[in-house]
C-alpha cells in the first residue's frame, strides 16, 4: 500500500491499482486506517526482574545454601528477615537453570489401623526406640536408645550401649523424666513390643512416676512413626559415617548430632523451625517475625503475591499417632 500511495501523485488511483492488482475499495479502506503507535513488549508485572532472579540463584547457589532444600532457604531467609521470593518461585527459576533434582524416594507404607495419641504441646507424648549402628566390624554393633517428643520433635535423652537391656532404658527414662520436670499423669510414652520397652524395670519406673503406656501392634515398625523418621534422619545425614571405629567414637558423633538436630534442623513438620524452638515455646515469636518480613515484601510488591496478603505457616496445633478417621456424618 506504500508503493500505492506513492505512485497515485504521478498515474492517478484507478491507474496505479490496476497496474499493483488490488482494489480501489481496499486503497481507500488503508488510507482510512487509525495511526497505530508502536506497540512495546509488557514485561509481567509479577515476574522477577533479570537482576533478582540472578541474585535467587546466587544466593541458592551459595556454598551456605547449596546443599539444603529450597523451603529451608526460604524459612532461613524470612528469619533473617529477607524476602527474595517464594518457594515456589525458587523453584522456577532452578528449573529454568536445570538444577532441580530429586534427591530421594522416600518408601511408602500401607496404612494400618494404629494406637491414637494426640499431643497439644511438649511433654504430653514420648516415643522412643531403639536402632542398631555398626561397629568397627561386621558382627559388632551399637544399641542406640533415642527419647523424642512427639509435638516438638525435641530430642529428649539418648544413649548408646554395646547391647540391650531394661536396666538401661530405666535409667535412660528415669534422667528424662528428671530432666523435663514430668508431673503425674502428664505424659504418655510409646514405643514397640521390644524386649527393653516391655522390661519390668521400667515399667515399674514409668509406673511409680504416673506416665501412660502405649505400644506398637506386634510386626508393625510403623505404628511409631516419629522415631523411625528420626533414625532416617540421623541415617541419612551426609556424615553418618558406614562403621565407627569405637564406642566411644559414636558418642562423639551422636553428641555433637543431636544437638544439630535440635538447635538448627529445620524440620518440615514444624513449619521449618526448629525441634528446640518448639519444645521451648519460642515459635509465635518466629512466626511473627516471619510474618513481619512478608508483609514488608507485600507491600513493596503486591502484585507478586495473587492470593493476596501472605501468611508463613505455622506450627501444628495438633499432632497425632494414627489420627482417627472422622465418623460418618
Amino acid at each position: 500500500m506504500k508503493i500505492a500511495e506513492e505512485n497515485t501523485e504521478v498515474f492517478g488511483v484507478r491507474e496505479t491499482c490496476r497496474v499493483l492488482g488490488i482494489s480501489r475499495a481496499s486503497y481507500y479502506r488503508w488510507k482510512r486506517r487509525p495511526a497505530q503507535p508502536v506497540a512495546s513488549k509488557r514485561y509481567p508485572p509479577r515476574k522477577l526482574t533479570i537482576k533478582e532472579e540472578d541474585r535467587v540463584l546466587e544466593v541458592l547457589n551459595s556454598e551456605r545454601f547449596m546443599d539444603r532444600a529450597v523451603p529451608e532457604v526460604h524459612a532461613t531467609l524470612l528469619d533473617e528477615q529477607t524476602y527474595l521470593c517464594s518457594p515456589r518461585t525458587m523453584y522456577r527459576v532452578l528449573e529454568r537453570h536445570q538444577q532441580v533434582k530429586e534427591r530421594r524416594h522416600d518408601r511408602r507404607h500401607p496404612v494400618y489401623e494404629k494406637p491414637e495419641l494426640l499431643a497439644t504441646g511438649p511433654n504430653q507424648v514420648w516415643s522412643w526406640d531403639i536402632t542398631k549402628i555398626k561397629g568397627p566390624k561386621p558382627w559388632i554393633f551399637y544399641h542406640l536408645y533415642v527419647v523424642l517428643d512427639v509435638f516438638s520433635r525435641y530430642v529428649i535423652g539418648w544413649t548408646i550401649s554395646d547391647h540391650e537391656s531394661g536396666e538401661q532404658a530405666r535409667s535412660l527414662f528415669d534422667a528424662c523424666c528428671r530432666q523435663q520436670a514430668i508431673g503425674e499423669g502428664q505424659l504418655k510414652v510409646h514405643s514397640d513390643r521390644g524386649k527393653a520397652m516391655r522390661s519390668k524395670r521400667l515399667a515399674d519406673l514409668l509406673a511409680d512416676l504416673h506416665v501412660g503406656r502405649s505400644f506398637n501392634r506386634p510386626h508393625v515398625s510403623n505404628d511409631n512413626p516419629y522415631s523411625e523418621s528420626q533414625f532416617k534422619t540421623l541415617k541419612y545425614h551426609p556424615s553418618f559415617p558406614e562403621r565407627f571405629g569405637s564406642i566411644e567414637d559414636a558418642r562423639s558423633y551422636l553428641r555433637a548430632f543431636f544437638k544439630w538436630y535440635n538447635t538448627q534442623h529445620r524440620h518440615s513438620g514444624l513449619a521449618m523451625m526448629t525441634p528446640e524452638t518448639v519444645h521451648k515455646g519460642r515459635d509465635q515469636e518466629i512466626w511473627s517475625k516471619r510474618k513481619q518480613t512478608m508483609i514488608q515484601a507485600y507491600q513493596k510488591h503486591p502484585e507478586r503475591f495473587v492470593k493476596g496478603e501472605p501468611e508463613p505457616r505455622k506450627v501444628p496445633e495438633e499432632v497425632w499417632i494414627n489420627q482417627p478417621e472422622e465418623s460418618a456424618a
